[in-house]
């Protein structure tokens, strides 16, 4: 997600890497601020980070380790608003978040997304169909909501968004929902009509906070949008939609500090699993390329069922891992987002995830082949792989409409992870993964 971010940080860090004098700092200050002006990140922001970090770099001393320490501080200052992070409930429920933004922003789909997120959570969510305005939006919701499982809140019998709330925080407070995600109308651009109508229905929906949903691709203008909404009407924290499309991706960088408003969430691709929470130390870490290791855990955590994860390790150390247990893993690493992403969190896998940028366990070709495969077995041969024979894999293989020679490599492929992790789930697995993230991290991460 921050692929382009950090090169910038990379390409500076090597103007200093071997060098300890007052010349390597001005290269590696000027490569940065020239990275950093490219990815959109305001030049006021520019100027305060890079003057940031001269200043401590010289007063600790100039060397790699001084500037790398000035930079993160530096960070994690820009970044580190004042404000709730994450998504905070409020004492008692539901917490009622008010979703605002222009038309286009995303807002809907940001909506969504923050349900998907807060269900994976185990909370009970309630999305409110508030935008009447946009002839689709209710539809989009109620595709949205049919999709994730959500319960959508609309009422066709009247015109007014404020009735929609009132109506939909009585239902609310009788189904004792944990939170509640009002969906409003937007604009093309900010006016007196959208303001008028966000007040009235903030004024009956009283919500504990207000999210701006911001155009990610509209660069500068989100901050400036931002910051019109909060003079306006109020809000407690951003959302940055469309992260992963053609952004430059500094709009991330100062928009907190520009907008006196922390950055919430990210929403980092067109899946409903990707939305990313925005803690600034593990941001500051990830733009770093040290990875993000606790992000990992909370996806994986709401991924994967903490019994079915000691299931298949028990299952992976008796080498009985099945065809089954490998589609049902598939459908759990579904849920964390895209792969790109999910390498990104790992520390030194950040050029990794650049290289399967475009991959999804969706849409992958090769995972096809394999659940077609799969498809074409009977259960007992899914269950015990080691029944596969020539005839059964001939079998399979006009079954599924794959070759004998490609079913013979998927099946080895299987075998061979197998043994990987049976591998890495032994006594000293983890030591093992950590040598061998240790040897791979060398390519990844900014030299440390």
């Amino acid at each position: 997600m921050f692929d382009t971010l950090t090169d910038s940080f990379t390409n500076a860090i090597k103007k200093i890497r071997f060098h300890d004098d007052e010349k390597a700092l001005t290269k590696a200050l000027n490569e940065l601020k020239k990275n950093l002006l490219k990815t959109d990140v305001n030049h006021k922001v520019v100027k305060e980070l890079i003057a940031k970090v001269q200043i401590d770099t010289k007063a600790k001393g100039i060397g790699k380790d001084q500037f790398l320490d000035a930079l993160r501080k530096a960070l994690y200052e820009l970044l580190e608003i004042g404000g709730n992070k994450g998504f905070t409930f409020a004492p008692n429920p539901p917490t009622v978040i008010l979703m605002t933004g222009l038309q286009g922003s995303g807002k809907t789909t940001t909506t969504g997304k923050l349900a998907l997120y807060l269900k994976n959570k185990q909370k009970k969510v309630l999305i409110v169909a508030a935008d009447l305005q946009r002839l689709a939006a209710v539809e989009q919701l109620r595709q949205i909501t049919t999709q994730i499982e959500v319960e959508l809140y609309e009422d066709e019998a009247t015109k007014s968004p404020v009735e929609v709330v009132k109506g939909a925080l009585k239902k609310a407070n009788d189904g004792i929902y944990d939170v509640v995600l009002i969906d409003t109308a937007g604009r093309l651009a900010i006016d007196d009509e959208l303001m008028d109508e966000l007040a009235n229905v903030k004024k009956a929906a009283n919500p504990d906070e207000i999210f701006y949903v911001a155009d990610s691709l509209t660069g500068q203008d989100a901050i400036r949008t931002a910051t019109s909404f909060k003079e306006k009407i109020g809000i407690d924290g951003v959302i940055l939609s469309k992260y992963d499309g053609d952004s430059k991706g500094g709009v991330a960088l100062g928009l907190s500090s520009q907008v006196q408003v922390p950055l919430r969430f990210i929403g980092s691709g067109e899946k409903m699993e990707d939305l990313e929470v925005f803690i600034p130390e593990r941001v500051v870490n990830r733009l770093m390329g040290f990875g993000d290791i606790e992000g990992l855990a909370e996806k994986t955590a709401s991924a994967i069922d903490e019994k079915t994860a000691k299931r298949m390790t028990k299952k992976i150390q008796k080498g009985k891992f099945n065809y089954n247990d490998f589609l049902e893993q598939m459908e759990s690493m579904k849920k964390m987002g895209s792969m790109s992403s999910i390498m990104g969190m790992i520390p030194g896998m950040g050029n990794m995830s650049k290289a399967i940028k475009d991959f999804d366990f969706e849409n992958s070709g090769e995972l096809k082949n394999i659940k077609a495969m799969v498809s074409s077995m009977t259960l007992k041969e899914r269950e015990n792989p080691e029944l596969l024979n020539n005839s059964r894999k001939q079998r399979i293989a006009v079954g599924c409409g794959l070759t004998q020679v490609e079913i013979n490599r998927m099946i080895k492929q299987f075998k061979n992870a197998g043994k990987m992790a049976k591998k890495f789930s032994g006594k000293n697995g983890m030591k093992q993964m950590q040598q061998m993230m240790g040897q791979m991290g060398g390519a990844g991460a900014i030299p440390r």
